[in-house]
């Protein structure tokens, strides 16, 4: 199901890579509260109840690391996990377009997000999720357009990919392939993913293994 392709080795490296556990660090609701950057960052991006907390516990191998919900916006804080093992920080960000929330914590997680993405230094890739049953909509875009802005590299990674209909979930890509055409920022590939059934995460940890080692 996933469009991206690794080597037995690249594969058997990111499975290695996620082997070892990853905790929960702190919960950062400012700029200043971020550790220092003294490591490679990945971060996961994606509207409300897209799926961000069960993928990160999918990627990571450990039920409940970063919490899951029904009810949308529960993530309020740029949340770190850390391997003493590995050079790698995973920030998980607060999801972006529920609609509910209180305008005064949109605004302030707006300004969170604005600032962490375009002034992290040590920030290699952003992970843009996708829900696989609609494709992008136009707040997905907007964090698109910024991330190009910025400079930032991203990727799609696409969720839920188990739930549409064969069909259904073709029209979703196509709709995600039109969005990132020539966008400068963005990788070509999309990483379809299920967390239930485990879909794709060992190319998702392919991937940022790759990064580790450029």
């Amino acid at each position: 199901m996933s469009e991206t392709r690794f080597s037995e080795a690249q594969i058997e490296a990111g499975r290695l890579l996620f082997a070892r556990p990853f905790t929960f660090v702190k919960g950062c609701v400012s700029i200043a509260d971020l550790p220092d950057p003294d490591r490679l960052e990945i971060a996961f991006a994606g509207r409300s109840n897209v799926g961000k907390s069960s993928l990160i516990n999918a990627l990571t191998g450990t039920t409940g690391l970063a919490r899951t919900s029904n009810t949308p916006g529960r993530t309020q804080e740029l949340n770190i996990f850390e391997s003493m093992y590995a050079p790698l920080r995973i920030v998980d960000m607060p999801g972006y377009g529920y609609a509910k929330a209180p305008e005064k914590k949109v605004a302030q997680w707006t300004q969170l997000i604005h600032r962490y993405l375009t002034g992290r230094p040590n920030l290699r890739r952003v992970y843009v999720l996708i829900d696989g049953r609609h494709g992008p909509n136009a707040n997905d875009v907007t964090v698109m357009n910024e991330l190009d802005r910025a400079a930032v590299s991203y990727q799609i990674v696409v969720t839920k990919a188990d739930k549409p209909t064969k069909a259904d979930l073709e029209k979703a890509l196509e709709k995600t392939r039109a969005a990132i055409a020539k966008r400068p920022a963005a990788h070509p590939e999309l990483i379809l993913t299920s967390s239930e059934k485990g879909t794709g995460i060992e190319t998702l940890r392919s991937e940022i293994e790759q990064l580790l080692g450029q």
